[in-house]
């Protein structure tokens, strides 16, 4: 970080994404609804692992390589756009099953993944983060630390939401209707993934 400006824009970008509705945070609020807020926090380990690993592969691929690998990109959109489908297929299916079977639960796997496969990581390379970031650990630790600050907190409320409505403290909305709608926005944030990917 090169000024408390750019720092601040940072930090703004950063929650701004964070917070955003998306396959990662639809995930971590059906774990929420699942398995409670004690059981599901484990998870944020394995969104924050994924997208440090994203984040940090994209930044370099970006900053070094993305001139002689301009199919690199359109590759990872289409892994990303698949797996964000089959999320949505696999949560509208199990939403019917969710008063019977506790055995069906968001996992450390697949949290990774759609953390690793989540298109915002792309966003966080090439936009918001700093491209020193990318150039040498004296600029990347910063900003991977402010990073993970703003991701567990977030992490948590989008967790507490989901547990929130298993406890019936939000009793307008029911889990399997929420997971129900939980698979209608990992549905259409795979149709729009596949739309930026024809136009």
């Amino acid at each position: 970080m090169h000024s408390t400006s750019s720092t601040a824009l940072f930090v703004l970008g950063t929650a701004i994404v964070l917070i955003m509705p998306g396959p990662t945070n639809t995930l971590l609020a059906i774990a929420g609804l699942r398995q409670g807020v004690k059981r599901a926090a484990r998870l944020i380990i394995a969104e924050l692992a994924g997208y440090l690993v994203s984040i940090s592969l994209w930044g370099r691929c970006l900053t070094h390589a993305a001139p002689s690998l301009t199919w690199l990109p359109m590759l990872v959109r289409v892994a990303s756009c698949l797996y964000v489908a089959y999320l949505a297929v696999h949560t509208w299916r199990t939403a019917v099953d969710f008063q019977t079977s506790s055995h069906k639960t968001i996992g450390l796997r697949a949290l990774f993944v759609a953390s690793l496969l989540n298109p915002k990581a792309i966003l966080f390379a090439g936009t918001i983060f700093p491209a020193a970031a990318f150039s040498g650990w004296a600029a990347y630790l910063p900003a991977m630390g402010i990073f993970t600050l703003l991701l567990i907190p977030i992490a948590l409320a989008w967790i507490a939401f989901g547990a929130a409505l298993c406890s019936g403290r939000l009793t307008w909305v029911s889990p399997e209707g929420m997971q129900r709608c939980a698979s209608v926005v990992l549905g259409a944030f795979s149709l729009s993934l596949a739309w930026t990917l024809v136009h």
